[in-house]
């Protein structure tokens, strides 16, 4: 048997148009039925302090214009968020929202009616425009 060698250049070029290619079908794939995001930034306040150590969920209600994916941020130190909404990227679709912290959050603050869409009192509405300095109070 006689096998014919690959020329690594050539191995290499076929590298590179793989991966081009690739990322050419990421890029269409995300921007195909995703939603028009809009930034929403914000802070979570407990007793005047920021929340950390978590998540932050924005539940999309049942007639916003976007229903697939729920937004979320992680809580920075000072209870700071950035939403984004996966795999789109930083923003949310403009829409109204129940809005809830991860549930083991919730019960460490013992304010368990923050881990469910059913129960949380956050109630926002997101314009068109965003929302550049959201502050939640957890009561």
């Amino acid at each position: 048997m006689h096998f014919r060698s690959i020329q690594p250049t050539r191995v290499r070029s076929l590298g590179i148009f793989a991966l081009g290619a690739l990322f050419a079908i990421l890029i269409g794939c995300a921007g195909k039925d995703g939603p028009t995001l809009v930034p929403v930034h914000g802070k979570v306040l407990n007793n005047g302090k920021g929340v950390t150590a978590g998540s932050i969920y924005f539940h999309p209600d049942a007639d916003a214009e976007y229903t697939k994916d729920k937004p979320s941020s992680m809580l920075q130190i000072d209870g700071s968020f950035t939403l984004k909404t996966f795999p789109f990227g930083e923003g949310i679709a403009a829409g109204n929202y129940t809005v809830t912290l991860a549930p083991e959050l919730a019960q460490r603050l013992k304010k368990p009616d923050y881990g469910a869409p059913s129960s949380s009192p956050w109630k926002i509405t997101v314009p068109p425009d965003g929302i550049p300095e959201l502050v939640l109070n957890v009561k």
